[in-house]
């Protein structure tokens, strides 16, 4: 395993980070709201930091979603790229990578998806879809939803199709977030019947690399806040609660961190990697469930102002720590993946 970014890899963080950074201030995300930073959005495809993402592969995405996590920057850029750019260049047609390919890639098209298929959506035989999709982010925004029947199919639809409904529902997300309704919708279909497995792999991976980058945003903030602000005469990083505290949440953002390299690495490199999205997804729900927490919780009483920076942080980490699965789930399904594994040839125990 190599997890040294290549050179374009590393020339799209550092780009990335620049934008970011510059951009997605405290000011810009409260005016923001749950929607998304229009500005920023075109900032990051001028740049070419989305359509780069076919070439840096999902290893640079990650990478790249470290640094929006750290700042936590309200574009649709992680479901465009996990739902959109990489299932596309991975499993479309050559006709489908034509048409679709450089108008995600340029922004002019966004892509998300109902992922995990928490409704039930049924396809008809001639590619029409039916049912709902209770909550899918960034739906607001979205030019096309990639989402799973009940058969595990894969099937891409345009929210501008007659029978595609996107009313828009209350979450405690800070982004926006939308029920999806179809009614006899024409979707295309992508991919084969491993696809599916694939994407969802990709996400998990994707998401949390999104999840390293909150944590390590949240974690940041609190060595600040702690190292300036004093109690009885003295920094409050000098108390050994509150460096234990920190250091765990450390430890914690690293476990993220790495998983989720070596899965994007392996996906990447073509080799089987359902448990370690699996194990990174777990890692990013349960660790980066507490690092939030943590982040919060050395801010003491200004953790509790709902207009700190650091409030935001602690609510991207809560989504995140359930949005593809939680940790109950996550090790439910890796532990019967690696059943299944362990079990002889022929044993159907």
């Amino acid at each position: 395993m190599d997890f040294h970014p290549t050179e374009e890899q590393a020339a799209a963080a550092d780009l990335a980070a620049r934008i970011f950074r510059d951009l997605a201030t405290h000011e810009r995300l409260a005016a923001a709201g749950t929607g998304s930073d229009g500005e920023l959005w075109k900032a990051l495809t001028a740049a070419g930091l989305t359509a780069a993402v076919e070439e840096i592969g999902l290893l640079g995405l990650v990478l790249l979603l470290e640094e929006q996590g750290r700042t936590t920057a309200q574009v649709p850029y992680a479901a465009t790229c996990a739902y959109g750019i990489l299932p596309i260049a991975a499993h479309g047609s050559a006709e489908q990578r034509a048409r679709l390919l450089p108008a995600l890639g340029s922004g002019e098209a966004v892509a998300t998806g109902a992922f995990p298929a928490r409704g039930r959506i049924t396809a008809s035989p001639d590619g029409r879809l039916t049912g709902t999709a209770p909550v899918v982010p960034w739906l607001r925004d979205a030019t096309h939803v990639l989402l799973p029947d009940a058969d595990r199919v894969l099937w891409l639809v345009r929210t501008d199709t007659p029978g595609v409904g996107t009313p828009e529902v209350e979450t405690t997300a800070p982004w926006s977030a939308g029920r999806l309704t179809l009614a006899g919708a024409e979707a295309e279909r992508l991919g084969d019947g491993r696809a599916c497995e694939e994407v969802l792999a990709t996400a998990r991976t994707a998401f949390a690399g999104l999840q390293a980058g909150v944590c390590s945003g949240s974690l940041a903030r609190a060595v600040a806040y702690t190292s300036t602000r004093e109690q009885f005469g003295r920094p409050l990083s000098t108390n050994q609660g509150v460096m234990l505290r920190a250091a765990d949440a450390y430890m914690d953002t690293e476990a993220i961190r790495v998983t989720a390299y070596e899965a994007a690495w392996r996906i990447d490199e073509g080799l089987p990697a359902r448990e370690h999205a699996l194990t990174a997804a777990w890692w990013a729900s349960e660790a980066g469930k507490r690092v939030v927490h943590a982040g919060q919780h050395l801010h003491g009483g200004m953790g509790a102002d709902l207009d700190h920076p650091v409030h935001r942080h602690f609510l991207w980490g809560r989504q995140l720590d359930a949005y593809l699965g939680c940790g109950s789930e996550l090790l439910a399904e890796l532990g019967a993946l690696l059943s299944d594994h362990a079990a002889p040839e022929g044993d159907d125990a």
